[in-house]
């Protein structure tokens, strides 16, 4: 199995990046989906604040890799040639992918600041913050984590500042030269 990773700040695309993958029929799982679901089962609402203590707390009780570690379970289930996690966040998280699957590849996706912004505002998920401040809150937490160490640690990164159609043709040329690389 290849297993590839995305990693970008949030509102960068990682979501739509998943997306141009799912489009071409390879399995997408995403990390945050870890941290929402612990979140249901304590009977919490998924809110930033709420999803960002959460993973603080697991960080912080597990080490910083813990997401990571709790999805290998989930990754080894899929039959799939090529796999796709969605939004890693820590320089641990890579390393403990890229010990646990060999021949792992990291995918950087990149936006400015004001493009991240209008995208978050205009999501509508409970979890984003539709103000500049609550973006660069919720950037320096997790760039804390190392979320900026995984991102230069990327083997590939792609900007995405134009149209989704422009992005999703980028994403999936590369997925495509990807799964025809051993």
């Amino acid at each position: 199995m290849r297993l590839i990773g995305v990693v970008g700040l949030p509102g960068s695309g990682k979501g739509e990046f998943s997306r141009c993958a799912a489009g071409l029929g390879i399995p997408v799982l995403v990390m945050g989906d870890v941290i929402r679901r612990v979140a249901r089962e304590a009977g919490l609402p998924s809110e930033d604040a709420v999803l960002g203590r959460i993973s603080g707390e697991l960080r912080e009780q597990y080490g910083r890799g813990a997401i990571a570690r709790l999805m290998l379970e989930d990754i080894r289930a899929q039959k799939a040639p090529v796999v796709l996690i969605d939004g890693i966040r820590s320089d641990a998280e890579v390393d403990e992918f890229r010990s646990a699957v060999p021949g792992f590849t990291l995918i950087g996706v990149e936006s400015s600041f004001t493009t991240r912004l209008e995208r978050l505002a205009g999501r509508g998920r409970t979890d984003d913050l539709g103000d500049a401040e609550g973006l660069r809150r919720r950037d320096e937490r997790e760039l804390g984590w190392g979320l900026g160490t995984a991102l230069s640690q990327a083997e590939w990164t792609l900007t995405n500042e134009g149209s989704i159609d422009e992005f999703c043709t980028q994403v999936q040329s590369l997925l495509r030269s990807l799964r025809e690389t051993p």
